[in-house]
């Protein structure tokens, strides 16, 4: 970030208006008032700052309620950057007192801009293609809470009236074929009315496969409890609507991935990120909205502690010693390269790094932890030279003589 600025204007911002504060570079107040999230009030802001000299537009929040300022200054020639949420507070902690206002905010913001340049991110507001994969990937995000909620809902129900039917049911709750058994047959109640001879057609025609072995399994299932629990009744109403909401939702996440696919493969570095084992289209989109091309890091232990994966060391004296797992960072960052890393233990690589933690005595998420960090090294590897994931080549034995 260029330090040749006449003017650093802090955002607190708001849902109806923001609070500015510009300070020129010896630290003097230009402005210190609220700003109505407004176009033309933005605009108006802008010009007469810029009077002073080139104006940095600095937000604590550059998506959703930030969105808006960050565009006008853009669109008016000013060059925006973020403050991250966890740098400002700690940058806050350096000043004196102990309040928490806009207008402290403001101007803790204005001031880290104008004396700590390299706590600023930049905003890549202006690819429409990261815009668009923010807005959809944050509704995935939100369906995909609800798409948990509900299948908690389900199967909290089920254990509360027959435990051995969730245990044979619960951990394929998301599968269509038992959405549909379900959604057509109800609770323990309606599935035993129902018959073996029909859920097996139910079953097979969403499960060809493993249809005979669900419908084995709900079977048993349900001659493991002859009594009926108070409820089972109303279950047989209830779980067929909880059944037909989940499918809704899942159904909905699957036109999202699509949406979200067909955006990816118009950005450059779509195919880099998803040639890596265990990166789909939904990490692939998170990482790019977290990182963009990862420019803006020096190195990948930057990269790694900045996602929350880079082990923190604990020494003093002799009394604390050691290294523990992260417990900051960028928590949507770190929950990608987490599942990444968990969705390649099939690739050859990745699982004999894991069995080696493993064998050192390390439990399964920290791991996979490791191995998160060693693949965000290849990663940013890959990124910065824009070349796709290559797997290493077998380290060949010389032969005895």
């Amino acid at each position: 970030m260029s330090s040749d600025f006449g003017v650093f204007l802090g955002l607190d911002v708001g849902k109806q208006a923001h609070h500015a504060v510009g300070l020129a570079p010896d630290g003097k107040r230009l402005h210190d008032a609220p700003l109505p999230n407004t176009e033309p009030k933005l605009r108006a802001l802008f010009a007469k700052l810029a009077q002073h000299g080139t104006l940095l537009v600095v937000v604590d929040q550059p998506a959703t309620i930030g969105a808006l300022p960050v565009t006008v200054a853009r669109a008016a020639g000013h060059q925006v950057a973020y403050l991250p949420g966890l740098a400002m507070r700690r940058i806050a902690d350096l000043y004196p007192g102990q309040a928490k206002t806009d207008a402290r905010d403001a101007f803790v913001i204005a001031d880290a801009a104008r004396c700590l340049p390299h706590t600023l991110r930049p905003v890549d507001v202006d690819d429409d293609t990261l815009a668009e994969l923010d807005v959809l990937v944050g509704f995935d995000d939100d369906l995909a809470g609800e798409a948990t909620r509900i299948s908690n809902r389900i199967r909290g129900l089920l254990t509360g009236l027959h435990p051995a039917l969730e245990r044979a049911i619960g951990p394929k709750i998301s599968h269509p074929a038992v959405l549909e058994i379900l959604s057509r047959c109800g609770g323990p109640a309606g599935i035993r009315k129902t018959g073996r001879r029909k859920l097996t057609a139910i079953a097979k025609a969403h499960a060809p496969r493993m249809g005979e072995r669900l419908v084995e399994a709900i079977t048993t299932a349900l001659a493991e409890q002859t009594v009926t629990v108070p409820g089972t009744a109303a279950a047989d109403t209830v779980l067929p609507r909880l059944a037909d909401s989940l499918k809704t939702v899942l159904q909905q996440r699957k036109q999202v991935a699509e949406q979200v696919e067909g955006i990816l493969d118009a950005h450059p570095l779509a195919g880099v990120l998803t040639s890596m084992p265990g990166i789909g289209v939904r990490t692939a989109a998170r990482i790019l909205l977290e990182i963009g091309d990862a420019s803006h890091f020096a190195s990948s232990a930057h990269l790694a502690a900045y996602a929350g994966i880079a082990p923190v060391t604990r020494n003093s004296g002799t009394s604390i010693k050691g290294e523990h797992p992260a417990r900051t960072g960028n928590r949507k960052l770190k929950r990608a390269f987490f599942l990444a890393a968990f969705a390649a233990m099939s690739d050859p690589t990745s699982r004999t790094y894991y069995d080696k933690k493993r064998a050192e005595g390390k439990n399964h998420n920290a791991a996979l932890i490791c191995l998160a960090r060693r693949r965000c090294d290849v990663l940013y590897a890959m990124l910065r030279n824009g070349t796709h994931y290559r797997h290493p080549e077998p380290v060949s034995t010389p032969a005895a003589a």
